[in-house]
């Protein structure tokens, strides 16, 4: 199910909502509500789960993580992963978010249980969690990333060793 189909309040559904231009409020503004839930592939074309939760920093007012939910089989054993947004791209060709690592990368992630969550606000875990996805972190009251649909870190988003060549721009373009 993509967030057209989660859309209960019709912000995609407007003849003025179109992927590709710049009127209506998606994508470039999109309902958080209507993202929950939304799978999440790597450019290799490989399931790597679905968006969970998204976590605000009410300090900031900004998008901190998405909670990632992967492994497991019908909601059983699966481990959660918090990703950074500056990770994620939505690709609205096939309406689904677009994360740049290998299946085999993630299942090294910094992950947790879904009765464990660590503390997300701490320093240490926000500096994990960036060197190990290959992002930025926000800088209280510094100006944010941006560029891309979902924003962006300064530079690629090549994070995992394993592919050895350039693989994403984080530019946010994702059309094939």
């Amino acid at each position: 199910m993509s967030y057209l189909d989660r859309d209960t309040y019709g912000i995609y559904r407007s003849d003025n909502y179109v992927d590709t231009d710049n009127t209506g409020p998606g994508p470039r503004l999109m309902g958080a509500d209507t993202l929950i839930g939304e799978d999440v592939y790597n450019r290799q074309e490989e399931d790597l789960g679905d968006i969970k939760e998204i976590m605000l920093d009410m300090r900031s007012g900004e998008v901190a993580y998405a909670v990632l939910s992967f492994g497991g089989w019908l909601g059983m054993g699966d481990k959660l992963f918090a990703v950074p947004w500056q990770a994620l791209q939505l690709d609205t060709v096939n309406k689904r978010f677009l994360l740049d690592v290998s299946k085999e990368h993630l299942k090294n992630a910094p992950g947790f249980d879904k009765d464990d969550w660590p503390d997300m606000a701490s320093t240490e875990f926000n500096t994990q969690l960036h060197s190990f996805y290959g992002t930025q972190q926000n800088i209280a009251g510094g100006v944010t990333s941006s560029g891309s649909v979902m924003g962006s870190s300064s530079g690629s988003l090549q994070s995992d060793p394993g592919y050895g060549s350039s693989i994403g721009t984080g530019s946010g373009n994702l059309s094939r």
